[in-house]
C-alpha cells in the first residue's frame, strides 16, 4: 500500500501551511482566516504549525502554485524544519503527487486533514465505518504514481493473472474494502 496520507504518526508532525488566493474571486473570502482555520485543524490532528505561505494567482498550475512559489516552499519548508505541506484547498491527485515529487515532502489537503481529525474522534462503529469508507475513497484516485518503482508482478494466487500491475492490485483491494465497509453499515 502506499504511504498513509493522513497525519496519524505518533510523532508530533511540523507541517507547513499554503493558501492560494485567487485574483479574479468575486467573493469577500479572506485567505488570512481562512489559513487560520486551517491552523486550528492542523493542531487538532496532533500536528504543530511551523509556518505560512500564501500565494495570489490567477488560475491553477499543475503544481498548484507558480514556479517561483515552488522554490520559495522547499526552501521554506528546510529552513523551518517541517515535515508536513498542508494546503487550504482541495489538491487533484496529480497536482498532490507533482507537489511530493518537487519538494521531497508529504503533501496533504484541507479535506485529507479533516478526514484524519475524523478518524482520530470517531467513537462509535458506524461512525468509524463512514471515515474509513470516505478515507478509501479519497485515497484511491491517489493511486496512480505510489508505486512507480515496481514494474509488472507475475501471476500467482489471488491476483488477476500475468501483468497485473501494483496499482492496479491496490486498486481492486481499496474498492474490495470500500464494498465491504458499505455492507457493514
Amino acid at each position: 500500500m502506499p504511504k498513509n496520507p493522513f497525519i496519524t504518526t505518533s510523532n508530533t508532525e511540523r507541517a507547513l501551511l499554503v493558501g492560494v488566493q485567487n485574483k479574479g474571486a468575486l467573493a469577500p473570502w479572506n485567505i488570512k482566516h481562512s489559513l487560520l482555520e486551517l491552523e486550528q485543524l492542523t493542531l487538532t490532528a496532533g500536528a504543530q504549525v511551523c509556518g505560512q505561505m500564501i500565494q495570489s494567482q490567477n488560475h491553477k498550475t499543475p503544481y498548484y502554485l507558480g514556479k517561483g512559489k515552488l522554490e520559495e516552499l522547499g526552501k521554506l519548508k528546510k529552513t523551518l524544519g517541517c515535515d508536513t505541506v498542508i494546503f487550504d484547498d482541495e489538491l487533484t491527485p496529480t497536482q498532490q503527487r507533482n507537489l511530493e515529487n518537487a519538494i521531497g515532502e508529504k503533501v496533504i489537503d484541507r479535506t485529507a486533514l479533516i478526514l484524519d481529525i475524523f478518524s482520530k474522534h470517531a467513537r462509535t462503529k458506524a461512525g468509524q465505518i463512514q471515515v474509513q469508507l470516505a478515507q478509501h475513497q479519497y485515497l484511491l484516485p491517489r493511486l496512480a504514481g505510489q508505486w512507480s518503482h515496481l514494474e509488472r508482478l507475475g501471476g500467482g494466487i489471488g491476483t488477476r493473472g500475468p501483468g497485473e500491475t501494483q496499482i492496479e492490485t491496490d486498486r481492486r483491494l481499496i474498492r474490495g474494502r470500500i464494498k465491504k465497509l458499505k455492507h457493514e453499515l
